[in-house]
């Protein structure tokens, strides 16, 4: 029987495929991206594409949307063979993309950020009032309530995906491509989220959605597809399998783990464990990009030998904070306290030579210089130390060879060949580099953000296994992560952020996806 809260597979599974891919194949250079795969897209149902990083998920959806062309293969829009030059072609035949990292216009409004490109006119001139009344419209019918007239800039997360959501429907698009839809959002955003693509397959709009999250493929999927290794390995009714078999299906592994979150972690500590705060911010408030203030009054400490959650939904201060804790950011008021030391005002190679350890959540511009050599970014940071640089000033390539090696095969990563750069490793591989180099150091504070966000489970849950380690070696370590179920995984305790102020510090044994839900969006009061 079909598993619960998800739609079951109805006799619309019997019609022809609105979209068929057939033997696409995608090679870079001497890479082999997809090979020969088939996928068909029905309407009126949501079609879940899993596995890992590296797989061919977002490589696959991109032909489909036509910002790659297949080397071999072909698209078949409603049975006929379709050539998609660009995006301008797959949204005339009716497709649609919303990717991770949204496209849209800050200035301007939901609106004019809709119409852009099809604008509603009046004569010569924009008709705002008729384009505002248009989106409103759609916005009724879809179920993705949005205000029309607000500025784009001001808006939430998931609004935002709203919004592109939005504009896939304003240009017919009958079939929407969702790539992984929930990473950013709290658990009342997902559920209206899954709620607006149940109610789009129920006009016959086909929904493809790209995640990681086994989860969601049961509860919220009528077909799944895993890719691996840039083949399709398993394509079927999502009643007719489980997350173990899809699991099992991702990594090529039978019995791996169906979840993200299932490590062996060591059980969570208890208040009367955890010695004096190693880090301890005290009335701290700072200042945003564009001045607003986005951390008010904030006090909280983080402990030897435990994991303390940061949670929030996006832009309610959680990137702030931490940059002020790293140095990045000044803090207008309040103190940050390390080991009972104020180092408020220090810089930051002060405060990482103190003892902070950071995980950037944006690996590839804050952690990595992509065109650098592995080598060279293992060692970032530590250029002077004597162990790499020699006296004349010069770096030991010797050294600095050794050092990636010891550090690849303790963090296994993987793909490290001599000279190679940065650029070269996949996602996880990168983050595991970073994580390594980090933990090098031995930091008394380990500061990880976004620490598995577009990583695999299976890389997913080496980062984990590193987090928990560090907090059982004493490590004071904080991780922000917008994905609630990796908080409430992680976490001895969890602290949530509204509206730039701490509005709860939780414990393990009481916080729920409900309770922290609830701070996250205001629901419940502090």
């Amino acid at each position: 029987m079909p598993p619960a809260d998800s739609t079951p597979v109805t006799p619309s599974s019997l019609l022809a495929p609105a979209v068929s891919l057939q033997g696409i194949t995608m090679v870079f250079g001497d890479v082999l991206a997809l090979d020969r795969v088939d996928l068909d897209l029905i309407p009126g149902t949501r079609h879940a594409v899993v596995g890992e990083n590296g797989a061919g998920k977002s490589t696959l959806m991109k032909v489909l949307f036509g910002l790659l062309s297949p080397t071999a293969g072909q698209v078949r829009i409603d049975g006929a063979p379709r050539r998609l030059h660009s995006p301008a072609d797959a949204i005339a035949l009716g497709i649609g993309m919303v990717q991770q990292h949204f496209d849209l216009i800050g200035p301007l409004t939901v609106a004019e950020n809709i119409t852009l490109g099809s604008e509603v006119v009046s004569g010569p001139f924009l008709d705002r009032a008729a384009a505002e009344a248009a989106v409103g419209r759609l916005a009724d019918d879809s179920g993705l309530a949005i205000n029309p007239a607000a500025r784009v800039e001001t808006l939430s997360v998931a609004s935002q995906q709203r919004v592109e959501i939005l504009k896939a429907l304003y240009r017919k698009a009958r079939l929407v491509i969702l790539d992984e839809p929930t990473a950013v959002l709290a658990p009342s955003e997902a559920r209206d989220l899954w709620e607006a693509t149940e109610r789009l397959a129920s006009e016959g709009r086909t929904v493809v959605f790209i995640t990681h999250k086994l989860e969601d493929v049961m509860a919220h999927a009528d077909f799944v597809t895993v890719l691996r290794r840039g083949n399709r390995v398993l394509s079927k009714p999502v009643a007719e399998t489980d997350p173990g078999e899809l699991a099992a299906a991702m990594v090529g592994v039978p019995g791996a783990s169906a979840s993200v979150h299932a490590t062996d972690a060591a059980p969570p500590r208890t208040g009367a464990e955890r010695p004096v705060p190693v880090l301890a911010l005290r009335n701290l408030t700072v200042r945003g990009q564009r001045g607003e203030v986005a951390v008010r009054n904030a006090s909280l400490e983080v402990r030897g030998g435990e994991i303390l959650g940061l949670a929030g939904v996006d832009g309610s201060g959680q990137t702030e904070m931490i940059e002020a804790i790293i140095g990045l950011r000044p803090s207008e008021t309040g103190s940050v306290m390390l080991r009972e030391e104020e180092i408020t005002h220090f810089s930051v190679a002060r405060r990482r030579k103190a003892g902070i350890g950071y995980v950037p959540e944006d690996r590839l511009h804050r952690a990595l210089v992509l065109s650098f050599s592995l080598e060279e970014n293992a060692i970032l940071g530590r250029q002077r130390d004597p162990e790499f640089a020699s006296g004349s000033g010069f770096l030991r390539l010797g050294a600095m060879r050794a050092f990636l090696q010891e550090r690849a095969s303790t963090f296994d990563v993987r793909g490290t060949g001599v000279g190679k750069s940065a650029r070269a490793l996949s996602g996880g591989n990168q983050q595991k580099l970073v994580l390594a180099r980090e933990l090098s150091r031995r930091p008394a504070v380990l500061i990880a953000s976004q620490p598995t966000r577009g990583l695999d489970f299976g890389a997913s849950a080496f980062v984990h296994r590193a987090l928990r380690a560090e907090r059982d070696r004493g490590v004071a370590v904080l991780v922000q992560s917008l994905d609630l179920a990796e908080v409430l995984s992680l976490s001895d305790r969890v602290a949530v952020m509204l509206g730039g102020a701490i509005v709860g510090v939780v414990s393990h044994a009481e916080a729920t996806e409900e309770s922290i839900g609830e701070l996250m969006t205001g629901a419940r009061g502090a």
